[in-house]
């Protein structure tokens, strides 16, 4: 796993930083459109601090894995050795 830094424009709602809305990569600005999933590292691991992770679908139909650091406030990007970029038919 590979965390790229990204800047992210959340929600805050309920608590800081509830949830991404956009996000930048490349200076390219992704609006989006549906979390699929979200989950939540409640013990520090091996590979990072206590985190939210978030599966985003964008609007451009681009399929992402966002984690947020919260005791440092950081935001990454996610990938993998597989495709970082995931396209839908609909």
């Amino acid at each position: 796993m590979k965390l790229i830094p990204i800047k992210v424009d959340s929600h805050s709602g309920y608590k800081a930083d509830d949830y991404p809305v956009s996000f930048y990569l490349d200076k390219i600005k992704y609006e989006i459109k549906e979390i699929s999933d979200r989950w939540y590292q409640a013990q520090p691991a091996t590979d990072g601090p206590i985190a939210n992770y978030f599966k985003v679908r964008t609007a451009s139909k681009k399929e992402f894995m966002i984690k947020h650091e919260l005791k440092s406030d950081q935001w990454f990007l996610v990938t993998t050795e597989e495709p970082l970029i995931r396209f839908f038919a609909n």
